[in-house]
């Protein structure tokens, strides 16, 4: 099988092309069409199998698609929101929506503790389509209401 079997958007193949690779790992494989498909998922794999791309892809096909309208009014909706239990994952899930998704007008961006809260409350405040967070940091934003989660169609615990 290749990444082009799997129906995502031209644009996020395109993206997984440049990165070297040409064919789905099994849990790719396996998770990708379901998810696509608006199954909730549970999946296992040991580490280096691919497990972020088997989710990251199909979120960006999913957020991709034009067909589906947001606010009419107002700051576009944190849509999907990743959430991972260290900093250092948050930074390479959030590399893997940046790689994967450059070719789409979709924005991300990381939310993690032990730096400034500031520049995150600012952040907030223009579009965010992907939220990578943590726990704690993320407890902090809703505490604080600096965080609108109502929207979020997609939840992913990594």
């Amino acid at each position: 099988m290749k990444f082009e079997e799997l129906n995502l958007a031209p644009a996020i193949i395109k993206a997984v092309l440049e990165q070297g690779y040409e064919t789905p790992t099994p849990i790719q494989a396996q998770a990708i069409p379901l998810v696509l498909a608006g199954h909730d998922l549970l999946g296992g794999a040991q580490t280096g199998t691919g497990k972020t791309a088997g989710f990251t892809l199909p979120i960006l096909h999913r957020l991709s698609d034009k067909s589906v309208k947001g606010p009419s009014s107002g700051r576009p909706p944190i849509r999907a929101l990743i959430l991972v239990p260290t900093r250092e994952l948050a930074t390479q899930v959030e590399e893997s929506v940046q790689e994967y998704g450059k070719y789409l007008k979709l924005n991300s961006m990381t939310m993690i503790g032990g730096v400034s809260i500031n520049p995150q409350i600012t952040r907030l405040k223009s579009r965010v389509d992907i939220l990578v967070a943590t726990p704690g940091r993320l407890l902090d934003h809703v505490q604080q209401r600096t965080l609108d989660l109502s929207h979020v169609e997609i939840l992913v615990l990594d």
